[in-house]
């Protein structure tokens, strides 16, 4: 269905990877971590993915989007960190992996910004 948005938008596909991973590594932490800081991951990653919907679809209002964006990408960064210090992944792959990721949706949404913030200085 939304095939389109992962070629035509590559920080789509990344906040869509990133979720899936997410989703994927939460499914075999350890039970306390999964119900706690599992829980927190799982919401964020959703809600990056879905301020990067909203920052495609509002034109009128994307660069105040984005900015929100940064904040959430950043704040799961730090999760991701936490979980990690925790020993709640599998392994040192499942964590890098999502790390990258996030690191991806991060630049990206970065560059977006200055772009955003360019256009509007210079209408």
């Amino acid at each position: 269905m939304y095939q389109w948005l992962s070629k035509r938008y590559p920080i789509w596909r990344d906040a869509e990877a990133l979720a899936l991973n997410i989703e994927e590594a939460v499914s075999r932490f350890p039970r306390y971590h999964k119900y706690a800081i599992g829980t927190e991951l799982r919401t964020l990653a959703g809600n990056v993915l879905s301020g990067v919907t909203h920052c495609l679809n509002q034109k009128q209002t994307r660069l105040s989007w984005v900015k929100r964006l940064q904040a959430l990408v950043e704040e799961l960064k730090l999760k991701v960190q936490l979980a990690k210090r925790l020993g709640a992944f599998r392994s040192f792959a499942q964590f890098q992996c999502i790390a990258e990721l996030c690191v991806a949706v991060a630049k990206q949404s970065a560059s977006w910004f200055k772009q955003l913030q360019r256009r509007s200085q210079n209408p």
